[in-house]
């Protein structure tokens, strides 16, 4: 996985954005979170953290969310952000009573987002690549709840009219994933789980870049409406 990029690398490429579009703040490494001036949104990314262990640099980062979301500021969460964004707000987030959820899974669009503007163009059941064992078990108040899964009621939510969280990771290619399941085969064996059937199933899932890339449109349209 590592001689494919990090995180932020898949996020940006995902995205569209040119580099020099793009700051990566690697808080967990001791970067000082800025302020949201000169920026038109934040992406929060996955993390092999929990968000239930509460270290500093997540509690601070929650903080911080939470005062921008509140604000208005656009916020998209993804995997361990889109968690942290729900715990942020006044969410619960655990383990997932279901149990890990991996490889190429399909989600199903709930009624709410047919009016949202990052999913309402989508079909109403699309795949995603996903890897994670906790989820959003509680979506913050006043939260919209726009997608879920067999295994998770709370595949995404938007709370206010600009932060949104995803469980599942749109920047994510299905060799990424592949690369996911391989990594993790000791611990999908123990859990009874089938590796080998798990990388079979997987497949590409543009319609989660949809999400990621809408995004980035309203996050910059809203930025120059602003002026």
């Amino acid at each position: 996985m590592r001689r494919h990029g990090t995180f932020p690398h898949w996020i940006r490429v995902a995205s569209g954005l040119p580099r020099d579009r793009a700051v990566t703040i690697n808080v967990q490494a001791g970067d000082t979170l800025p302020t949201t001036e000169g920026f038109a949104g934040v992406i929060v990314t996955g993390s092999d953290a929990m968000v239930t262990e509460r270290h500093d640099w997540s509690e601070a980062t929650a903080a911080w969310l939470a005062d921008a979301a509140r604000a208005g500021f656009p916020v998209f969460g993804i995997c361990y952000g889109h968690q942290l964004l729900a715990h942020a707000l006044g969410g619960e987030v655990g383990n997932n009573p279901a149990g890990r959820e991996m490889g190429t899974q399909e989600i199903e669009l709930l009624p709410a987002a047919a009016a949202d503007a990052l999913f309402a163009p989508l079909p109403e059941r699309f795949p995603v690549q996903l890897t994670h064992e906790q989820s959003v078990l509680r979506a913050p108040d006043g939260a919209t709840v726009l997608a879920r899964s067999a295994l998770d009621a709370c595949q995404s939510f938007r709370w206010g009219d600009n932060a949104w969280g995803v469980q599942f990771h749109p920047e994510l290619s299905a060799t990424h994933m592949r690369g996911y399941i391989q990594a993790r085969k000791v611990a999908l064996q123990r859990e009874g789980l089938d590796p080998a059937a798990m990388a079979a199933g997987v497949a590409a899932a543009p319609e989660g870049r949809r999400v990621l890339r809408r995004f980035v449109h309203h996050a910059t349209a809203l930025s120059r409406s602003r002026g």
